[in-house]
């Protein structure tokens, strides 16, 4: 015959095993939350590394002509701004118009 004592050590045992396997099923479900987010922000940092830029543009800091042109894809943006006299004077805070390649 078991004893009690046997009987209610089985019984903890018993309880802790489902405590630890609802743990797990906690954790991989928080996991793969985690991963879907992770992916998610990752999706959106490619859409905005391909999302052409605005008709106005605002130079920022260490930018050139060049640079604009290839990311917003707009080869002739020396010609389509008068006001720009000297392609190699380019400063923060100069707003040009940008048409982009595709767009033509």
């Amino acid at each position: 015959m078991v004893s009690a004592s046997t009987t209610a050590m089985a019984e903890k045992i018993s309880w802790y095993c489902a405590l630890f396997l609802a743990l797990m099923l906690v954790l991989s479900c928080c996991q793969s939350s985690e991963s879907e987010f992770n992916s998610r922000i990752l999706q959106v940092q490619r859409s905005r590394l391909h999302k052409p830029c605005d008709e106005i543009y605002v130079v920022r800091e260490g930018e050139t002509l060049h640079t604009i042109s290839e990311k917003c894809g707009d080869p002739y943006i020396v010609e389509e701004n008068p006001h720009i006299h000297d392609p190699d004077d380019v400063f923060p805070g100069l707003v040009i118009k940008i048409t982009p390649y595709k767009q033509r």
